[in-house]
């Protein structure tokens, strides 16, 4: 039966290229083109222009647990009692440039969750495009889903970042860290090469996302309506230096406008439109590890935030920020890196329920292991007392777990 299966294959092949007009013949005979004055024209499409990756991250968290109730529902939700193994993350990238001057970003994620039961569903992170004014890309206007230009460690991929997640400080700012909207970014050409050179030797950089860069987004984070007409204003101005070998990135960014809450328990106290200022100002510096690396950013700013004294959601103050220290060694044929993070925040979550008001410190001890290219494995030892307050709950939990990370990059 192969046999006859490998016959009727061998007869369809032969009938296909005599078909396409090709030949069996051997070189040797074949007939040579003549030679044509005419430059060679390229037969390239755009998508053959279009590249595909991703990563995804596969995690447990439960490890030497001391307190089952201690959870985070902005960073990793598989965190805490009624949780076992999980994607973190499962990304697939569409990109490329499929003009000279302009690029095209799609990013999915087929680890989203619709609903507490519902896990798994496939949802739009990233869809913009960059169009760039001149050859060497260095003034460019994009228009779409993507991240806002707030933070450091917001902008750097979850596939380069050490701690397993981002800071609570800066990542309340922009939850997600995408949000619909258009941006001017300016990045000379230097600097260009300088992010390329970060990319290439693995030093775990935000990405190009612009020397200085000025935009205008929803503010209701992604993936999600607006609901009101306001914009938020955005701009980040950031410069990379050489110094000899070593590379120190100083960086700032603020951001102004309104939200509108869209969760809120019926009896909270709030204004009549659920509308509040919304407006913060940061300042990063990374100092790249080569072999010693430091990642330190504080923000300070307003934001709606409940009052339990009162039970009303108003306008109130926050600040946070953190600091990550690391040490990349060569391990074989990839990388160890043993990291330590202390973070703080005294402020509000917009995107939660009543705009919950934390009182947050955390450390995180750890070792990122990069077997090969493709494969990175992560332990980590949390120290955390979260507290938190809505108008139906008044959370105060600490508590210490080993979460491990097992991440593919394809």
């Amino acid at each position: 039966m192969l046999q006859r299966l490998l016959l009727v294959a061998f007869v369809l092949t032969c009938a296909f290229k005599s078909a396409s007009g090709q030949t069996a013949a051997p070189d040797s005979i074949a007939p040579k083109p003549l030679p044509s004055s005419k430059p060679a024209v390229s037969t390239a499409k755009w998508y053959d222009k279009i590249s595909l990756r991703g990563y995804a991250q596969f995690r447990y968290n439960r490890l030497l647990e001391t307190n089952p109730d201690l959870k985070c529902e902005q960073c990793d939700k598989s965190i805490g009692k009624g949780q076992s193994f999980s994607f973190r993350r499962g990304r697939i990238v569409l990109s490329g440039d499929v003009h000279e001057r302009f690029f095209v970003y799609l990013q999915f994620d087929y680890s989203a969750d619709a609903s507490s039961s519902s896990k798994h569903f496939l949802q739009v992170r990233d869809a913009y495009f960059d169009y760039a004014f001149d050859k060497k890309k260095e003034f460019r206007l994009r228009f779409g889903q993507s991240k806002v230009p707030f933070g450091f460690e917001n902008l750097q991929s979850s596939s380069n970042r050490i701690p397993l997640d981002r800071s609570d400080a800066l990542n309340s700012a922009v939850p997600n860290e995408r949000d619909f909207g258009a941006f001017f970014l300016y990045s000379p050409a230097k600097i260009r090469q300088i992010h390329r050179d970060l990319t290439n030797d693995a030093l775990k950089g935000s990405g190009d996302y612009g020397m200085f860069a000025i935009g205008l987004y929803n503010g209701q984070a992604a993936n999600k309506p607006e609901l009101n007409n306001n914009l938020h204003a955005v701009a980040r101005f950031s410069y990379p230096i050489k110094i000899g070998k070593q590379i120190i990135e100083p960086g700032i960014q603020a951001y102004t406008g309104k939200y509108t809450l869209d969760q809120r328990s019926a009896d909270a106290k709030a204004v009549k439109d659920l509308t509040y200022l919304d407006r913060r100002v940061a300042a990063s510096i990374v100092l790249y590890h080569q072999p010693f690396g430091i990642l330190a950013e504080y923000n300070l700013g307003q934001s709606p935030t409940f009052d339990a004294a009162s039970d009303t959601i108003r306008v109130q103050k926050l600040n946070g920020g953190f600091i990550t220290a690391s040490y990349r060694s060569k391990l074989g044929k990839g990388f160890i890196t043993p990291y330590a993070r202390y973070q703080v925040f005294d402020g509000a979550k917009k995107l939660e329920l009543d705009a919950r008001r934390y009182d947050l410190n955390e450390l995180e001890m750890g070792v990122e292991w990069q077997l090969i290219k493709n494969l990175e494995i992560t332990l980590a030892y949390v120290i955390s007392n979260r507290k938190y307050n809505d108008f139906k709950t008044d959370y105060d939990e600490r508590g210490n777990f080993l979460r491990i990370q097992m991440q593919a990059n394809y």
